[in-house]
């Protein structure tokens, strides 16, 4: 299984391609020499996650004070058109129909045909996200802004006043930036739509078993990393239980002579002796770990060699990544609007209708995310190893009038150990805290999915979920069911609000938990979640009998 990715022998196709049976007799290294400064070579596979951090930062800046001149350009339009081909005329020609249409019925008509081509032209656009393309251009991809004067002027004051950079350094993406870091392969493609290669292709089979490998390794620095901590955790408490025994208070008898241990002491001896044990675990296990690691890096770098042999470049700009990754984008696009929304794929003050909070800049949709983890504890948490870690999504932010954001990829299947997961958010719903809490409850309910395997509709949330949705006989799409139920739990029953059934209730209490002070809250305003908190009193005590 994937989530046993670091365990057992190793993959047979990657023993065969580097010509041995499996294993690996290297003597151990220093610890610093492979958790020191990363190596020279570059490795777009390896993970970017901070498992140390515990929140999100503090958004202090959401707009800049005073905006840039891009939008008052006289030739914007037409730089954003320009050098695309013939596509660019066809797009052109449509819009002009569309604009100057008097008759409804022929405007309706226009407005139909000018979605083909304007998606056409698109792709070309995206195509030149990985270097630096005009401000008209990335404005295009991150805004749908094609000319300003579809806008508003106050509209496009407010938006020439977006904070272009990622200053936050959060896995939050607008679609240029995104479609960038697919094409320089600082990010991998959606998985669910990865260009099928031939097997004859060796560099392209090289490179699947290099991700693979790569997941991997990352999976067994995560593990060495986590033994690292939780070995400095425990010599911290040593150090403190030590100092107690050095405690002296001298005796009332003789007072030049120090009294026997106190009932304190005596208890940090008892401390102390299962201290040592669980360092001695801890240091079979770390040693395990960095074995694991080390064999795990010799398969990337040797993988790394043979492509480069092949004439690989894993910093190469990939164009069908680009390609096949915009087309995603498109299909999405589509369903965060949904059947009967409105797909006009261009930003018009006929269709925009936010406000400054509403609308999903980079900023705002931050600050929701950390809104909802101040709320549910473990929101962008995953259990690997029975070790819980923090691990935020990526964010794609994009530019439609869509309502539901949602998650399409819960972790990449060749890390599940610390890889992201792939959440989408659009830009101008009606209100973003919903579009961001759809977003949220499909992941969770992906990973949870994805946790329980083959039992998913038995064990964990899924599956007590599951049961209940089959013993109350419901029918449809059991996921949208639950995103309904989770949005309930986020908005009322955090506020003390009981809208959910009881069975419903319990079973998120339990495996979605809320933070600590949420709970603290809800015990004081009635029996009902006075009940569920000393459930969980009651299972803390019982633990481990």
């Amino acid at each position: 299984m994937a989530g046993n990715a670091n365990q057992g022998d190793m993959d047979p196709e990657l023993a065969s391609l580097l010509g041995t049976a499996g294993g690996s007799d290297t003597l151990l290294p220093d610890f610093n020499d492979i958790f020191g400064d990363p190596k020279d070579t570059p490795n777009p596979a390896s993970s970017d996650v901070d498992l140390g951090a515990s929140g999100f930062p503090q958004v202090t800046k959401r707009f800049e004070e005073k905006g840039h001149e891009f939008f008052n350009d006289p030739n914007y339009y037409k730089t954003a058109l320009s050098n695309e081909g013939d596509i660019a005329q066809r797009v052109h020609s449509t819009l002009q129909k569309y604009l100057t249409a008097k008759d409804p019925k022929d405007r309706s008509v226009f407005r139909q045909q000018f979605m083909s081509p304007y998606w056409e032209f698109l792709l070309n656009v995206a195509r030149k996200a990985t270097s630096r393309p005009p401000a008209p251009k990335k404005f295009l991809l991150r805004f749908g802004i094609m000319h300003p004067t579809f806008l508003a002027s106050d509209t496009r004051d407010f938006f020439s006043k977006i904070i272009v950079e990622n200053t936050l350094d959060q896995p939050v993406y607008y679609m240029d930036e995104w479609l960038c870091n697919v094409g320089t392969t600082k990010m991998r493609p959606s998985t669910t739509d990865e260009v099928k290669v031939s097997k004859s292709n060796v560099q392209s089979k090289i490179q699947q078993l290099l991700e693979k490998a790569s997941g991997k390794c990352d999976g067994a620095r995560t593990i060495v990393k986590q033994k690292d901590r939780e070995r400095n955790d425990i010599e911290k408490i040593l150090r403190d239980r030590i100092e107690i025994l050095y405690e002296r208070s001298p005796l009332r008898e003789i007072s030049d002579v120090s009294d026997t241990l106190s009932e304190r002491q005596k208890a940090a001896i008892g401390e102390i002796q299962n201290l040592l044990k669980d360092l001695m675990k801890n240091d079979h296990d770390l040693e395990v770990s960095i074995r694991d690691y080390v064999a795990a890096e010799a398969d990337v770098q040797s993988l790394n060699e043979k492509l480069q042999a092949e004439g690989g470049s894993s910093t190469q700009v990939d164009l069908g990544a680009i390609d096949t990754e915009f087309d995603t984008i498109r299909q999405m696009a589509k369903m965060t609007v949904g059947r009967q929304g409105n797909h006009f794929p261009v930003l018009t003050s006929e269709y925009y209708h936010c406000g400054p909070n509403d609308v999903g800049v980079r900023e705002n949709v931050i600050s929701l995310l950390s809104r909802i983890e101040s709320i549910d504890a473990e929101a962008f948490c995953r259990v690997y190893k029975n070790k819980l870690n923090r691990i935020v999504p990526y964010v794609l932010l994009i530019p439609t009038y869509g309502d539901t954001g949602f998650c399409w990829e819960p972790f990449d299947r060749y890390n599940r150990a610390t890889s992201r997961g792939r959440i989408i958010v659009p830009m101008y719903p009606k209100n973003l805290y919903y579009a961001v809490l759809t977003a949220v409850a499909d992941l969770r309910w992906q990973v949870a999915k994805e946790k329980a395997s083959f039992y998913w509709m038995e064990e964990g949330l899924t599956g007590h979920y599951y049961q209940w949705f089959q013993s109350n006989k419901l029918r449809g799409d059991i996921k949208e069911y639950f995103i309904r139920d989770y949005i309930l739990w986020m908005t009322k029953e955090a506020e003390g609000i009981q809208k959910l059934e009881k069975d419903v209730r319990g079973t998120f209490w339990r495996y979605m938990p809320f933070t600590r002070e949420v709970k603290e809250k809800l015990k004081t305003r009635n029996l009902v979640y006075q009940e569920l908190y000393q459930r969980d009193v009651n299972r803390t005590m019982s633990d481990g009998y």
